[in-house]
């Protein structure tokens, strides 16, 4: 295959990558969260790490990892279940800087995790959900690629413009987020936090329960 279809498939990795990335779960509100707080490289950082949990998904539906995909897809249960938990801590956090009685305290609070702490959480938090493999089997087919009979060279691209994709989105959202980071005052950022937190812990406690759920035999 040539240049043309390299790019193509680029351009088809990229949109795959844009369309998983976009739907505003409990990831995108840690971004736009932590974008608010600390600032628009926070949040693109913290972007970033579900931008390569994305493509680590999708280099395992694009090079046909069925062994690896087939291993994670058999553990899910306990993923999500990893997964709900974190959420409920970030949460508790969020609240509970929420509910602090002096303002001026929580911008102190959060910031004693770092870029790569923002990075690792997110990558970590985007990972526990393997059903992403399928997800991307079923986009790369609406975008008629066949994701278990391409070349290495083709998957190498496919996977390439996933990640661009995904990490257009959160550049994306941590920029429009950050235009409005100079507009809230404490109270702004109280409000935020409360907003946020409560999200979360809905986003926990639903991954937890339906893994309680799926283990009831319901």
């Amino acid at each position: 295959m040539g240049t043309v279809d390299s790019l193509l498939m680029l351009v088809k990795g990229a949109l795959a990558g844009f369309v998983i990335a976009a739907p505003v779960g409990p990831v995108g509100v840690l971004c736009i969260q932590r974008t608010l707080h600390e600032g628009r490289l926070s949040g693109l950082t913290s972007g970033l790490g579900a931008a390569f949990a994305d493509a680590f998904y999708g280099c395992i539906a694009a090079f046909g990892l069925s062994l690896v995909s087939h291993w994670l897809e058999s553990h899910e249960l306990i993923f999500r279940l990893g997964g709900g938990l974190f959420l409920l801590f970030m949460a508790s956090r969020m609240l509970r800087v929420a509910l602090q009685p002096t303002p001026e305290t929580i911008m102190p609070v959060l910031r004693h995790e770092s870029l790569p702490g923002h990075f690792m959480s997110t990558f970590l938090l985007t990972a526990t959900n393997p059903i992403t493999i399928v997800a991307f089997l079923g986009i790369f087919a609406f975008f008629g690629i066949g994701a278990f009979g391409l070349s290495n060279a083709m998957a190498a691209w496919l996977v390439a413009g996933v990640f661009a994709g995904s990490s257009i989105w959160w550049l994306s959202l941590a920029g429009l987020a950050g235009a409005y980071r100079h507009r809230l005052g404490n109270g702004g950022l109280r409000w935020i936090n409360g907003v946020s937190g409560v999200l979360i812990l809905a986003f926990g406690l639903y991954g937890i329960g339906s893994v309680l759920w799926a283990w009831s035999g319901l």
